[in-house]
């Protein structure tokens, strides 16, 4: 994976068409390491989550494209600095929870103290959860919370160095839900819901940074492991809120 951090590296400090037609081959050859990483990953994960192993997901169901759609940025630069890969049920376009690698280039920090180069979240992440909704799988997590809060509360537990996203979290608790008890009322101000955990490039690369691609698809496949049960519960949440 050394190749692909510093593809997105170099990218990052020249993100434009010019360049990049200029280093393709460089690109191409970083996107295959990353696809072959994402293959592993999804075998990986099918052996320990069902509803994975039954999706049969293709690599298209899991990755994404490289080229920035501008019309929605505010950063008017052609290419992502990063590669991602969903691997959930039913593949990245439904609506079910699922485990997310993300590889970006890391900030570029100048003598002046400016930042040359901006990621889409400033580092690199795992992530166990969802995260864009319809307001029906909301509601439907927040009635779950609201019975079922232990649960939700010990699965996260079990998912050992990640962190529930609460950045975007309510101040109260929605009025509706003000009868549960107290203990789950963080989960009931919840608009995340993603299990998180940042790391630098020695836990892709190893410490001595000769880690095999195998030996990092099963550290990170090891890690997501840690997050089934909560994944088990948000998705039959979802499953809830389809039916209706």
């Amino acid at each position: 994976m050394k190749q692909v951090i510093e593809f997105l590296t170099d990218l990052s400090l020249n993100n434009n068409k010019e360049w990049f037609q200029a280093h393709k081959a460089e690109y191409q050859q970083a996107q295959n390491t990353f696809n072959q990483f994402t293959l592993k990953l999804i075998d990986a994960i099918s052996a320990f989550d069902e509803d994975v192993a039954q999706s049969h997901l293709a690599l298209k169901d899991c990755t994404y494209r490289i080229y920035k759609d501008m019309r929605f940025s505010k950063e008017k630069v052609p290419y992502k600095t990063h590669f991602g890969a969903y691997v959930n049920k039913g593949g990245k376009k439904s609506p079910y929870g699922g485990y997310y690698f993300h590889i970006e280039a890391p900030a570029i920090v100048t003598a002046d103290g400016l930042c040359q180069s901006k990621g889409l979240i400033g580092s690199n992440l795992l992530a166990a959860g969802i995260y864009c909704y319809e307001p029906k799988v909301l509601k439907s997590l927040r009635d779950e919370f609201s019975v079922n809060g232990d649960t939700f509360l010990n699965a996260i537990a079990s998912a050992e160095g990640f962190k529930l996203d609460g950045s975007r979290a309510l101040k109260k608790v929605p009025a509706e839900f003000a009868f549960a008890p107290e203990r789950w009322h963080g989960l009931l101000r919840q608009r995340d819901f993603s299990l998180c955990r940042e790391f630098g490039n020695d836990y892709v690369l190893g410490r001595n940074g000769k880690l095999s691609m195998d030996g990092l698809v099963e550290k990170v496949a090891a890690d997501f492991s840690k997050c089934k049960d909560y994944i088990h519960l948000l998705n039959m949440a979802i499953d809830y809120a389809m039916e209706q």
